[in-house]
């Protein structure tokens, strides 16, 4: 079985950071892909960031702001936010795809229908 534990988040003034993480905390996988979705009010869920073991992916919308990293000796990927604005407000949640397990060269994908399980979600809120 597969758990995503979320950390991270909060409130923060523009130009702000924040780092997220998120770990699968059942157990240590060889392959494996995170990805970042966010959901503002009145919005579509959206991909924010993924990162597998052979691709990376940015929106265009955070690329030069965002960094997303991978530490694979606790599974755990974090999303390092920087210079951060009003509209990246909304609730971040991780996911993760049951394919990318089997795969070293599993690349990320920006559907959220394609991703299995889904972390608890953690607000991000950019205000001054």
């Amino acid at each position: 079985q597969v758990q995503l534990v979320e950390s991270g988040g909060g409130l923060v003034q523009p130009g702000g950071s924040l780092r997220l993480s998120c770990t699968l905390s059942t157990f240590t996988l060889d392959y494996y892909a995170i990805a970042w979705f966010r959901q503002a009010p009145g919005k579509e869920r959206e991909a924010v960031s993924c990162i597998s073991s052979s691709s990376v992916y940015y929106a265009d919308s955070v690329k030069g702001r965002f960094t997303i990293s991978r530490d694979n000796a606790k599974d755990t990927v974090s999303l390092q936010m920087n210079s951060l604005k009003p509209e990246d407000t909304a609730v971040y949640y991780c996911a993760t795809d049951l394919n990318s397990f089997d795969y070293s060269d599993y690349e990320c994908r920006t559907e959220s229908t394609e991703y299995d399980y889904w972390g608890q979600g953690t607000q991000v809120t950019v205000s001054s």
